[in-house]
């Protein structure tokens, strides 16, 4: 058989010859007769969604998932046979995150393990030289963050972080319109993300056993409890392991605010909140009530809050002295004068923001693979989504304002 050019192999990836590969991607990717190989480290209910999204660019893209890992039998096992009713072929299937990195022959990992060691992941995956989607909130203290940032871009590799949101249509056009400079003068972006109970309840599984679940692999170091099932399956609920809605949701929030606006890192937090409505048998540690408040040096404040004891309420909307934008329906944003104290003859009605077409947010990283170019919710992102989370969570638990300095890379009392 011929040999395929490079020339060739960026026809067959159908990017073009405009597009140059670099060295690092090229010759890992492209030696494996051009087929990424995908590795899936974390085997949750968001894998499944990964998984799913993944395949269907399978023969478009000429990419296939080669390699599970989880410290959970079960989950590990799920994917497992997913893998092999989707791709014919059995996956290698491994506990620890390092077996796979080691001993999969992979160019690319999908991160969607626990919040605690999304960190430990990433870092341990730059290092091997592996291509990255990785779960959000990306971080929960800043010595991990800067520790994985640094060795993404130490070590040249595609990460796209999992705050999808920013690859929507319709957000996409919210960007577009809010650069126009039709709000005015923006003061106030807030959200309202409500549910009658939190999301770690449907997690629970009590019937879990310790000899179904590597635990010390699980655990990370964070922790020396002794496993317990709820612990383990309801984790998203106790502070060990996440920091329940603030970096949960919140982090799909404002890193939508500093993709609209362009705004990077809050110059300040302050946060409050607590377990009012949840007490209960499980002791969860995550408060189901909080509120966050955010200032910008580009001269705006942002609020998030989460009522887990009420589910009415829910708002996203974006303030200006000429209008509002309101973003609560996530595929149909708005504009509307609503009110405004300085009238615009460009926002007299109601108007519906047109949605700006792009790929979405698996195939951009797909591609980016490919081109060698920024993914759309790039490290950067991630390192600022982060930022913001942290701020709140440690004014949180301080009961103090906290101030973030960008050249020092600092968070601080103030």
């Amino acid at each position: 058989m011929e040999q395929k050019t490079r020339r060739d192999f960026l026809k067959t990836a159908g990017i073009g010859t405009a597009v140059t590969l670099s060295a690092l991607s090229y010759s890992r990717i492209a030696g494996a007769n051009d087929r990424i190989a995908i590795g899936m480290i974390g085997c949750g209910g968001r894998s499944h969604d990964h998984f799913r999204q993944i395949s269907a660019y399978k023969d478009k893209e000429n990419v296939e998932i080669i390699a599970v890992c989880d410290p959970w039998k079960e989950k590990r096992e799920q994917v497992a046979k997913m893998v092999k009713d989707v791709y014919g072929k059995n996956p290698q299937q491994f506990e620890s995150y390092q077996d796979l990195l080691s001993k999969a022959k992979v160019d690319a990992v999908v991160i969607a393990s626990a919040d605690h060691v999304h960190c430990l992941h990433l870092e341990a995956s730059a290092k091997a030289k592996k291509h990255a989607y990785c779960e959000k909130p990306l971080a929960k203290n800043m010595k991990e963050l800067i520790s994985a940032y640094d060795a993404v871009k130490e070590n040249k590799v595609i990460v796209q972080i999992g705050t999808q949101l920013r690859s929507y249509p319709s957000f996409t056009g919210a960007k577009e319109v809010y650069k126009s400079g039709i709000l005015g003068n923006v003061a106030r972006v807030e959200q309202c993300r409500n549910d009658s109970r939190p999301y770690w309840y449907p997690r629970i599984r009590e019937d879990l056993k310790a000899e179904d679940v590597n635990w010390k692999e699980f655990t990370a170091g964070v922790t020396d409890k002794p496993f317990d099932s709820v612990f383990c399956s309801g984790w998203y609920g106790y502070r060990e392991f996440s920091d329940g809605a603030i970096p949960g949701w919140g982090s799909h929030f404002i890193d939508l605010v500093h993709y609209i606006t362009g705004a990077k890192f809050p110059n300040t937090a302050v946060c409050s909140g607590g377990i009012y409505t949840w007490k209960d048998k499980y002791n969860f540690t995550c408060p189901d009530h909080i509120q966050v408040l955010w200032t910008y040096p580009e001269g705006f404040m942002v609020s998030y809050s989460t009522n887990f004891g009420n589910g009415a309420g829910n708002t996203f909307k974006i303030f200006g002295n000429q209008g509002l934008m309101d973003l609560q329906d996530w595929n149909n944003p708005i504009l509307l004068p609503d009110g405004a104290y300085t009238k615009t003859d460009a926002l007299k009605e109601k108007v519906e923001i047109e949605p700006i077409e792009r790929p979405d947010h698996i195939l951009d990283w797909l591609q980016c693979m490919r081109s060698g170019n920024e993914p759309n919710a790039s490290i950067d992102a991630g390192y600022q989504h982060s930022v913001a989370c942290i701020m709140a969570m440690i004014a949180y638990d301080t009961g103090k304002r906290q101030i973030y300095d960008p050249e020092k890379r600092e968070i601080r009392e103030g």
